[in-house]
């Protein structure tokens, strides 16, 4: 039998490892499951995400090392498609979703290795607006960004907004408006965190289609993100208090 040897990823990082053994098992073989796993993001397949994922899981590679090499870098690609105008929204909420399918099988292992989100958002479109899209698409990258997510809905009433902060203890708020008659509810949205006394302790991102960066500053938001993509960027730069 040959020697048991450290497995190490492209970059020549050692895998961390649930087991610290992961046996007789080739570097070349790691680096194919993570990329079956990146390759099955980016083109939706989210039957292949779980069986790639749960391959990866029983090689004994670590659910945080999976989130990170895996579903958070495929992620980021799709990200930088839309910025080259690869993909558009269809093809982000696709990938969206077969991220998802990987993440809820890591879940468990996440929160059972005590692994710490990159920030807690709470999220959702404001009262008397019912468009849904393009806040679920923000919510699903987030969460590939390693975000903690508590998607509230639509039609939010503004002392939700404020109450979930407080319940959760959210460090970001970001809030969805596609009408014009809506925009105004992430004003008052904004006055009611202050008015519960936790406008404070969170960082507010808004966005939607008639949102501008003008009226973000003008309803005293902290970041406008103009699309999914730049939304999952605001959010890092908040959460890192940039």
């Amino acid at each position: 039998m040959k020697p048991r040897g450290i497995v190490k990823d492209l970059r020549g990082e050692v895998l961390p490892r649930r087991d610290n053994c992961l046996g007789e098992r080739e570097e070349a073989t790691v680096d194919d499951v993570v990329e079956r796993i990146i390759e099955s993001v980016l083109t939706g397949d989210s039957s292949q995400v779980e069986s790639s994922v749960a391959e990866a899981l029983r090689e004994g590679l670590s659910a945080d090392w999976i989130m990170n090499k895996g579903l958070v870098a495929a992620m980021a690609e799709v990200g930088a498609r839309f910025e080259r105008q690869e993909f558009y929204v269809p093809e982000m909420l696709v990938a969206a979703r077969a991220m998802q399918s990987g993440l809820a099988i890591i879940k468990p292992g996440l929160i059972e290795g005590g692994v710490a989100a990159v920030g807690k958002v709470v999220l959702g479109t404001v009262k008397g607006d019912l468009h849904d899209i393009g806040k679920s698409l923000v919510g699903m990258m987030l969460e590939g960004a390693g975000f903690e997510v508590t998607d509230l809905g639509t039609d939010v009433p503004p002392a939700r907004f404020a109450e979930a902060v407080r319940e959760h203890g959210a460090q970001l708020v970001g809030l969805s408006a596609l009408l014009t008659t809506t925009m105004q509810n992430m004003r008052s949205t904004i006055e009611a965190l202050e008015d519960l006394g936790v406008r404070d302790q969170v960082r507010v991102m808004v966005g939607g289609a008639p949102v501008t960066e003008a009226f973000s500053k003008e309803i005293g938001a902290d970041g406008y993100g103009p699309d999914a993509s730049r939304a999952v960027s605001l959010a890092k730069a908040l959460a890192a208090g940039k």
